[in-house]
């Protein structure tokens, strides 16, 4: 951990650090392994932050010990020549996620999104197999992290049909809520990449209590997350809302709020009334979401964490609204905090891609 700066500004925190822990924990893992796993990566726009990303990833695959092979479809393919936005075949990428899935080669895949625009990328996601989906996006794996459901059963990833919300109250759900290891014949959820690396990275710098239960380690932190996407602000909001935290979500357009239900136990007695039950049932200790009438500057003058994903160079967060000694995480590709952020912010963390990839191929 670096020390503070002479000046008197914030700690400047670059990721190496915090990657380097989880690059230690990959390593291990791969030496347990009968032969390395192989990721298929599928790029389909000639978009440069998806090239980039493409190229990081196969750099770390490789002095990781991976096997990393890109397949080009549409605009990649093709050097970017493919008519109104770069694609070439839509059905190009559909096609090769078929076959990686059917590949028993294939242990991975990742799709470098955004292609065609939410709606038929969120298809695409779907069509990714659960089986080897390193991004967690698939809806299997969302609905367990919205549910807060951190553990399943590998077989339960043949069903179309997501877990009843019984299951999410099970013994070994309940569990789950409670225990860092999982219950047996059960494995971790797959948690979305990025979401993921913030977490950690907040376990890293300390903003987790460890001497709380887990599942609760937030407790007591306010947070804000500005960008509601699906893939990264939404569900680390409920993420960080699921282990406690008090957290706003601020869109463009609202702002939400999350917070953690209460745990109910279920009845005592089992011939207790059927609506007893589903009480028990309903309050399973997950976030829920309410509508919130403060501003961004409210929000972030309550907030110990400031979280930001914005996809554009010109959005930023103003450093007068910060809540002094509050920690700043920026994630989108353009620097989302003003220069003097440091000037009010504790620590400030520029970029976590480099945890992100150890997450990927943590999943993996």
């Amino acid at each position: 951990m670096p020390s503070a700066d002479l000046s008197g500004k914030g700690i400047l925190l670059k990721a190496d650090p915090i990657a380097e822990t989880f690059r230690a924990e990959v390593q291990s893992s791969l030496t347990r392994l009968s032969r390395p796993p192989k990721l298929v990566g599928i790029l389909a726009t000639a978009s440069e932050p998806s090239k980039f990303y493409a190229d990081f990833t196969k750099k770390q695959c490789e002095a990781l010990g991976f096997v990393f092979e890109l397949r080009k479809t549409g605009a990649a393919a093709d050097g970017g020549n493919g008519g109104e936005g770069g694609i070439i075949d839509s059905g190009g990428v559909e096609e090769e996620i078929i076959r990686a899935n059917e590949d028993d080669g294939v242990d991975g895949i990742m799709v470098y999104y955004p292609i065609f625009g939410p709606q038929q990328d969120h298809y695409l996601q779907q069509v990714v197999s659960p089986f080897k989906d390193v991004e967690g996006l698939h809806f299997k794996f969302h609905y367990n992290l919205y549910h807060n459901i951190r553990f399943l059963q590998p077989n339960s990833l043949l069903s179309s049909i997501p877990p009843k919300a019984s299951t999410a109250n099970s013994d070994a759900n309940a569990t789950a809520v409670d225990s860092e290891v999982p219950p047996p014949g059960t494995v971790k959820s797959i948690i979305p990449c990025t979401p993921l690396a913030i977490v950690k990275s907040l376990e890293h710098i300390g903003v987790y209590n460890k001497l709380l239960p887990y599942g609760d380690r937030a407790y007591g932190k306010t947070v804000t997350v500005i960008n509601r996407s699906e893939v990264v602000g939404r569900p680390l909001a409920a993420l960080l809302s699921n282990d406690g935290a008090r957290v706003f979500s601020v869109d463009i357009d609202s702002v939400q709020e999350y917070t953690k239900r209460p745990k109910v136990p279920p009845p005592s007695n089992p011939s207790e009334s059927t609506t007893a039950t589903a009480a028990s049932i309903k309050y399973h200790p997950r976030h829920v979401v309410h509508p919130s009438t403060n501003t961004l500057e409210g929000c972030l003058s309550l907030s110990d964490v400031v979280i930001s994903a914005v996809p554009n160079a010109s959005y930023k967060v103003k450093t007068e609204w910060l809540k002094d000694g509050c920690i700043c995480i920026n994630v989108a590709a353009e620097k989302n905090f003003e220069k003097d952020v440091r000037d009010k912010a504790s620590m400030y963390i520029p970029a976590v891609g480099k945890v992100t990839i150890l997450m990927l191929l943590r999943n993996l």
